[in-house]
């Protein structure tokens, strides 16, 4: 999987970035507006640092990613993804469809979710698969964690892969998106 439309054809030495970088969805952007998205890309993502393959476990844990959504969000996540469905941002269809509040979109939450692994694996890490079921609704005003835990690690091909159980919890603890990710870590390098 391409994150953000990266794309990387080797894993950089010691955090140097390649030269192979690709922006193929970006094409489509005007000129001027394209520079700039790089640029914020290309900060955001190198001062990340990635961990070695060998230096993880399983058990491992990443590092919380808590969210705060407000409708306000979800009005703006709605135009940007061109995800009209009223549910997500009108309070009185939500409130017709049986619920208390207008209900946050679930590809929003898978966003949220890409995001705890590509920024714990870093520039030099690649997400090879992420898999995400929908389970319960959630709603904003209120806070909701993204999680993870490494439960598998393996070596194929001189690719160090990482298989990561993660979800998003609500404030009450219910697991309502639970999912998995792939990712592929850089390995040790040995002089021989």
């Amino acid at each position: 999987m391409v994150v953000w439309g990266l794309c990387c054809s080797k894993f950089p030495k010691s955090g140097t970035p390649t030269k192979k970088v690709y922006w193929p969805r970006l094409k489509l952007l005007p000129q001027s507006l394209m520079a700039r998205v790089k640029r914020i890309m290309v900060l955001s993502i190198t001062d990340q640092k990635t961990p070695i393959f060998d230096t993880v476990s399983v058990g491992d844990e990443l590092p919380e990613l808590v969210k705060y959504p407000d409708t306000r969000q979800l009005v703006m996540y709605a135009g940007a993804s061109q995800d009209f469905v009223a549910i997500h941002y009108d309070l009185n269809v939500a409130r017709e469809a049986g619920h208390s509040n207008v209900l946050i979109h679930g590809a929003l939450k898978s966003a949220w979710l890409s995001e705890l692994v590509t920024s714990w694996m870093g520039y030099g890490g690649r997400l090879l698969e992420l898999s995400i079921s929908y389970r319960s609704i959630d709603f904003p005003g209120s806070p909701v964690t993204c999680f993870g835990k490494v439960t598998n690690t393996r070596l194929e091909d001189d690719c160090g892969l990482v298989e990561i159980e993660i979800g998003l919890r609500n404030k009450e603890g219910l697991i309502t998106t639970p999912g998995r990710a792939l990712v592929s870590l850089p390995t040790q390098q040995t002089d021989d």
